[in-house]
């Protein structure tokens, strides 16, 4: 899977994956109850899986809704404050990568880990947003740019309902071809990356490294939107792998952690592509 958060949990991978684990079920013991309360038990109505204490889509749709709820407010309210701490995003991403990293390498969800990485995400994402818009202001002739981060959040919008609709209808599957490819891209990105990053200090460029100067720094960006678009595609299959495994309730934190990670990165993308539209 290209989501570690996924990938490093057996619960949205396989159905079987819960196995032998400590959720595994055991050997029911020899019951006891008599034929009159057994009918009524089968009289009764099924337990819904929520009863149950299984994961669900409501669950997911929840929690996903209530930290995206809090990266908003606290990117706001960054957004008001970096004109006097203009470097705090990056005490906002460097947090935000630790735990994200934690959280991602954990086996069981933690909701206070997965809410501080949400607030360090708030932080970096509010600052970097605010820097981006007076980044394009400054390119342009007149003073005044595009509200860049409005057209960000809005195709950020938009990319995912395509992605959850998409995935909805079955025209885009993850098979293993397409989890093969998806790996590769998402490998060979992180190495242009890295490298772009690198000759950024040693280089001149437009803001966003050599390798992303002009109108090609606008092709990578599309590249790199389509890899996240696939990720948020992946992500909702091991949603579905999730619930029909019926686990636990609190994997909604990871599914939910898992979803802003992808959607924090598609929104970067976007944002640095309309940076690079104004600027040029």
């Amino acid at each position: 899977m290209a989501n570690p958060v996924f990938s490093n949990s057996p619960i949205f991978q396989d159905p079987n994956a819960r196995k032998g684990g400590s959720n595994a079920r055991t050997a029911a013991p020899e019951s006891t109850i008599d034929a009159v309360t057994l009918e009524k038990m089968y009289a009764g109505a099924p337990a819904t899986p929520r009863q149950m204490g299984r994961l669900t889509y409501d669950d997911v749709i929840v929690k996903t809704g209530s930290l995206l709820a809090l990266l908003v407010v606290v990117a706001a309210a960054t957004w008001a404050v970096t004109p006097q701490v203009p470097w705090l995003y990056l005490v906002g991403a460097l947090v935000g990568l630790v735990l994200g990293l934690v959280n991602s390498f954990r086996r069981e969800p933690s909701p206070a880990l997965i809410i501080a990485y949400t607030i360090a995400e708030g932080v970096f994402v509010g600052g970097i947003s605010y820097l981006f818009q007076n980044f394009a202001v400054e390119g342009t002739t007149d003073g005044t740019a595009q509200p860049i981060v409005l057209q960000a959040v809005i195709a950020t919008m938009v990319t995912f309902a395509a992605a959850l609709a998409l995935f909805k209808s079955g025209k885009v599957r993850v098979t293993p071809k397409f989890t093969k490819w998806l790996l590769i891209a998402m490998v060979g990105y992180l190495a242009f990356s890295l490298v772009n990053v690198v000759l950024w200090f040693f280089m001149p460029s437009d803001g966003f490294g050599p390798l992303r100067n002009g109108g090609w720094g606008i092709v990578v960006g599309l590249f790199a939107v389509g890899l996240a678009a696939a990720c948020l595609i992946m992500d909702f299959d091991s949603i579905k792998r999730g619930v029909e495994a019926g686990a636990p309730a609190k994997f909604a934190w990871s599914a939910a952690f898992g979803l802003i990670v992808t959607l924090v990165w598609l929104y970067l993308e976007f944002l640095r592509i309309f940076a690079m539209f104004t600027r040029n």
